[in-house]
């Protein structure tokens, strides 16, 4: 069975568990910061993964290192060392996330802009497309583009809207070459 099919076992797993005991808005950010643990320190997957290292060495890592997380996250992560699975930890997080972004009706958004963008403009803008792809809100990440010029360009699941101002004399550039 492939790793990607793995991952998402575990992660409707966890989320149903976390959904039956009424616990998905702590379960969700602890492992956010669990996967930021993991991305941030490949070292740490190493060290679970290496093969001289004792089970219950790892073990104890996971429950020193976790220990303030909820139980059942905790057991989630012990059955993926357990089996050794531990590698797809980061797939089965977001296979989490997404079903808890599609539970509380939350679309993630990508957003280019020429500089960064303030909270009031992200909420602005989460206002706004929020409502056009029919979610309640969205997460923003902004990414800073130069290139862009001006405006912004918002990626959200597999739509672009293009507001900005390179896209715009890309479009004019289009429909001028076009005509001649």
């Amino acid at each position: 069975m492939s790793n990607g099919v793995v991952a998402r076992r575990y992660g409707v797993a966890l989320f149903q568990l976390a959904k039956e005991q009424h616990i998905l808005d702590e379960a969700s950010k602890q492992l956010e910061i669990i996967k930021n643990v993991f991305n941030e320190n490949p070292q740490f997957l190493e060290i679970l993964t290496h093969p001289k290292i004792n089970k219950q060495k790892k073990k104890a890592l996971m429950e020193e290192t976790f220990s303030t997380c909820l139980p059942p996250v905790q057991h989630a992560l012990l059955l993926l060392l357990d089996r050794h699975r531990i590698v797809i930890v980061t797939e089965v997080i977001d296979h989490f996330l997404a079903l808890y972004d599609e539970e509380k009706s939350v679309a993630k958004a990508l957003v280019y802009s020429a500089k960064a963008l303030s909270e009031d403009e992200k909420s602005s803008l989460s206002n706004t497309f929020s409502k056009k792809v029919n979610k309640k809100s969205l997460h923003i990440e902004n990414i800073v583009d130069p290139s862009l010029i001006g405006g912004v360009k918002l990626r959200i699941g597999n739509r672009i809207y293009d507001g900005s101002v390179k896209g715009r004399l890309d479009r004019v550039r289009s429909t001028l070459t076009k005509r001649s």
